[in-house]
C-alpha cells in the first residue's frame, strides 16, 4: 500500500519533471508564449513548496525506523526545488539581458512583482539552510561511519585475541590431561610395586617360619 508520503513524492517528481522542462523551454519562447510559460513554472514550484511542506508534516507521523530516511529524501527535494529555482531565475534573466541574479536589486531588474520576489527569495533562504543541515548530518554520518569502522576493527582484533586464548586453554586442558593419565599410571605402578614387596616380605617371613619350627622339631 502506497504511503502518503510517497504520493506525495510521486506528484513532486511529476512537478519537477515540468519545472525542468519547462525552463529549458523559457530562452526560446515568443512573448505571449513566454508570459505564460512563467506563469506555469512559478505556478508548479509554489505548489512543489506545498507539496514539501506536506511531506514534511507527514514525516513526523512516519514510524521511527523509516522517519531519519525520509527526512533525508525530504531535504534531498529541497535543495532540488531551490536548484529549480535558481535555473529559473537564470533562464528568465538570461532572456531579459540581466546576468547576475543573486539579489533583490537583480530580482526586480527581471520584472518580478513584489510577492514573487519575497516568495523566491524566501523559498531559497529556506531551502539554503537546509542544504547546509544536509551538508552538516552527512558530515556527522561519515563521522559516524569512521567510528563505526574503527569499532569493528577493534572487536575483531579482540575476537582474534579470544580464539587465541582458547586454542591455548584446550592444548593446556589436553596437556593436564596427559599429565593427569601419566600420574595416574605411575601411581598404578607403585601400588603394584608395594603389593609385589609385600607378598614377597610374606612369604619371606613364613619360609623363616617354616624354617625354624623344622629345626627346632628335629
Amino acid at each position: 500500500m502506497v504511503s502518503l508520503f510517497e504520493n506525495y513524492e510521486q506528484q513532486y517528481s511529476v512537478l519537477t519533471a515540468d519545472i525542468t522542462a519547462q525552463v529549458g523551454q523559457l530562452t526560446s519562447t515568443t512573448s505571449k508564449d513566454r508570459r505564460q510559460l512563467i506563469s506555469n513554472i512559478e505556478k508548479h514550484v509554489e505548489e512543489a513548496g506545498e507539496l514539501l511542506e506536506q511531506m514534511d508534516l507527514e514525516v513526523r507521523e512516519i514510524e521511527s525506523n523509516k522517519r531519519q530516511r525520509c527526512r533525508t529524501k525530504l531535504d534531498c527535494y529541497r535543495a532540488e526545488l531551490k536548484r529549480l529555482t535558481l535555473d529559473y531565475i537564470k533562464a528568465r534573466a538570461v532572456k531579459q539581458g540581466a546576468l547576475n541574479y543573486d539579489s533583490s536589486e537583480d530580482l526586480n531588474d527581471v520584472g518580478f512583482n513584489g510577492d514573487q520576489k519575497q516568495r523566491l527569495l524566501d523559498n531559497s533562504e529556506k531551502i539554503e539552510r537546509t542544504g547546509k543541515k544536509l551538508e552538516e548530518g552527512y558530515r556527522v554520518v561519515l563521522e559516524t561511519q569512521e567510528i563505526g569502522t574503527q569499532v569493528l576493527k577493534n572487536l575483531g582484533e579482540q575476537r582474534e585475541t579470544i580464539q587465541r586464548s582458547r586454542s591455548r586453554i584446550r592444548e593446556t586442558n589436553e596437556d593436564l590431561s596427559q599429565s593427569s593419565r601419566i600420574m595416574n599410571s605411575m601411581i598404578l605402578r607403585a601400588i603394584q610395586q608395594k603389593v609385589v614387596l609385600f607378598c614377597v616380605g610374606f612369604f619371606f617371613i613364613i619360609a623363616i617360619c617354616f624354617g625354624v619350627y623344622f629345626s627346632v622339631k628335629n
